[in-house]
Parts: structure tokens; sequence; C-alpha cells
């Protein structure tokens, strides 16, 4: 079995909405062991909660303090963005991390922070599932540095090639997230570089989740990423057992500073 890596899972609120305060955390994170740095992707979220940092700012600010950590959004809402500007988000953010970028992706949600219906997006499950979709293809041809031709139901891009290309190939790894009873979730994932399931349960909910990517996979998992978000205080090595690549430390909306610097130095899982 692989060792499991670790990671910080930040919500960019309050204490957190400083990208001085989270480049200094992931500097010591590096420094204490940890394997990766990944923040949220949120505009907004519910009271008390009242200051919000963008989290690709946050990560150029974490690329340029660490060497080795792995690094990304988990998850941004892509159905929310503008696939262009992503591919040039990415490409960009990878090669100043030197190729340590994630992109963890899924359709998004309006029930914490009602960021979608506040900005006019879009609101049905559905169409922002086809819209996900639609963005990856994108992002995909996009990163192979060859002008990009696309006209599809949400998105145009005409004829532009987006150089300079990401320092990983064939592009940035891509993990999606979303609910484990749901199958196509999972069958979009298999289709890309990991799977991110919210809400665990228990260990035996993951290995179930396993054994459909590598069915839908046909066995191909050697190089296949497994991220779980874990309470405080909740042993990873079951879901190690059970299949998991990752492990990320859940830390509340509007966590204090003193509380993450406590995990922090506590280091990672063994």
């Amino acid at each position: 079995m692989n060792r499991l890596r670790s990671a910080l899972w930040l919500p960019l609120f309050d204490d957190l909405a400083d990208p001085r305060v989270i480049a200094r955390l992931a500097a010591d994170a590096e420094e204490a062991g940890w394997d990766g740095c990944f923040v949220w992707d949120q505009l907004d979220w519910r009271a008390p909660v009242q200051q919000v940092a963008d989290p690709w700012i946050a990560l150029a600010a974490i690329a340029t303090t660490t060497e080795r950590l792995r690094l990304g959004p988990m998850v941004s809402p892509l159905p929310r963005r503008r696939p262009a500007k992503v591919a040039r988000e990415t490409a960009t953010l990878d090669r100043l991390s030197d190729g340590r970028l994630t992109l963890g992706v899924g359709i998004g949600s309006d029930a914490f922070g009602g960021e979608l219906s506040k900005t006019g997006e879009q609101l049905d499950d559905r169409r922002r599932g086809r819209m996900l979709d639609e963005s990856l293809a994108i992002l995909n041809a996009a990163w192979s540095g060859e002008p990009v031709r696309h006209r599809g139901e949400h998105y145009t891009v005409d004829g532009i090639a987006f150089l300079p290309r990401p320092v990983q190939r064939p592009g940035v790894p891509v993990w999606a997230a979303g609910f484990p009873g749901n199958r196509k979730p999972l069958r979009r994932a298999a289709r890309l570089d990991g799977f991110f399931p919210a809400n665990l349960e228990h260990p035996d909910q993951l290995a179930e989740v396993v054994a459909t990517l590598t069915e839908l996979r046909h066995g191909e998992m050697a190089s296949y990423d497994i991220a779980v978000g874990l309470p405080l205080g909740v042993d990873p090595e079951p879901y190690a057992e059970a299949g998991a690549t990752w492990w990320l430390p859940e830390f509340e909306p509007g966590v204090r500073l003193d509380v993450v610097r406590a995990v922090l130095r506590d280091g990672p899982a063994a």
C-alpha cells in the first residue's frame, strides 16, 4: 500500500483571509513534513463568516513560499467560472509552482453562502454538471498548447492557443468531487486523475467507491488519487486501508488561526 499523503485544507475565511497568513502556514507545513496545502474556493459564506480571500491569489502566495508542497483549489466550482480564464490561471500557477498544481473541481452549491443565487449563476444541478464537463473539455484542450476551437452549449473558444503550457504533461492533474452514492460524479472522476468524495461517513463507504472506480477504470489505479476530508481527531488509517491516497483534516469555516497551527504542529499522519 502506498504511503498516505497529507495536506492542510484551509477555508479562506476570517483569520485565514490574509494571503500572507496562508503563505506562512504553507511554509510551516512544508517544514513540518506535510505533503500538500489545498484551499477552499468560495465567493461568500453564511454568517458569522465575514471575510473571504481569493483562492488563486492565496495559491500564488503558497507557490512562492514553498518548494515541495502539492497545492490547489479543493474544490473550484467551475460552472461559475469562465473556462478560458481558468486555463490561463492554471497554466500560470503550474509554472509558478514548478509543476505542483492539482485542480479540484465540482459543480458547486448554493447551500452554504448563496453565492450562486446572489451572483445570478446557474442553480440547476444537472445543467451545472454539463457546464463542468464542457469546462473540463476546454481545459484539456487548452493544456495541449494547440489552438482551442470549441463551440458548445455554454462556452465558445475560437482559435486561442493557451501558451505557455503547464509544466505538468499532458496537463494539470484534476480531481473531481462528488457524493459517493451518485454514479455520474464517479463516472466523471474515473476519466480524470482523482476523486474527492464528499461527506464520507465510514471506511466501508470509501471501499465501495474505490471498487466502483477500479471497475470504471478497468483496474488502472496505480497513479490514481483518492483524497478524503476527515474531521479532526478521526484516524485516517482505516481510510488508507480502504484506498485513500490523501488525507485532509477538516477545519470548520471561520476556524481560528491557533487551531490550524496546533494541527500543523502535531504533524501529518504517519
